[in-house]
């Protein structure tokens, strides 16, 4: 035969030439190979139904939730805070459009919830992305418990900035760690909803000097 099917396929195609189009169609019935690597070799497979027991589903709905608030933080992070070339006019303006006016302004209460339909295309790509990569009882699973995990984002956000928490409590140190990002600490404090991933990225701000709360 023009190939060894003993071993991965992948890398000897490439040597066929003019016969590889003649090869690729005449169909075998064997299993194939593609990779060495068992890792890759399995990336590259799927399987046509996964049973996934009903008893997984309250852990995949809190996995979404907590997966949000990494999200939440790398886009707050490294999108949101990335410095546009001081020469790109259109850069300058979609950094200004997407989280400048907050900083900007930060008490303009209707420029603090995502607006419904830029909100609506983002999370339209993140459905197919889960969708893509996971089967679809489990991807749709992950995925609303991603979309509550962004409800309780924006809604804790807009009370971070207008709520009245009590002295002590978690939200009021919540608060007074996002009053510090905006007025003194722009490059840490980026979680918003949890001091989580600041603390495991090192970005968390320190806790002296207070800043007086509004």
């Amino acid at each position: 035969d023009l190939v060894d099917w003993r071993k991965p396929l992948l890398w000897q195609v490439g040597h066929l030439g003019e016969k590889y189009d003649e090869w690729v169609h005449q169909p075998v019935t064997r299993p194939i190979r593609l990779f060495h690597s068992d890792l890759i070799e399995g990336l590259s497979k799927t399987v046509y139904a996964l049973a996934v027991p009903k008893s997984m589903f309250p852990g995949l709905f809190m996995l979404g939730i907590f997966l949000w608030s990494l999200v939440e933080y790398l886009i707050h992070r490294f999108l949101f805070h990335m410095k546009p070339p001081s020469d790109s006019y259109y850069l300058i303006m979609l950094h200004f459009v997407m989280h400048g006016q907050h900083h900007k302004a930060p008490f303009d209460g209707s420029r603090l919830v995502f607006p419904p339909v830029p909100a609506s295309l983002v999370i339209g790509v993140f459905y197919l992305c889960l969708q893509l990569i996971l089967p679809e009882a489990v991807g749709g699973t992950v995925f609303a418990g991603g979309l509550l995990g962004y409800v309780l984002y924006d809604m804790t956000h807009y009370y971070l900035h207008f709520g009245s928490p009590h002295r002590g409590s978690y939200l009021y140190n919540l608060k007074a760690h996002h009053v510090k990002h905006h007025f003194a600490h722009q490059k840490s404090g980026f979680g918003i909803s949890t001091k989580l991933w600041d603390y495991c990225f090192h970005t968390l701000i320190p806790e002296k000097p207070h800043l007086k709360m509004q």
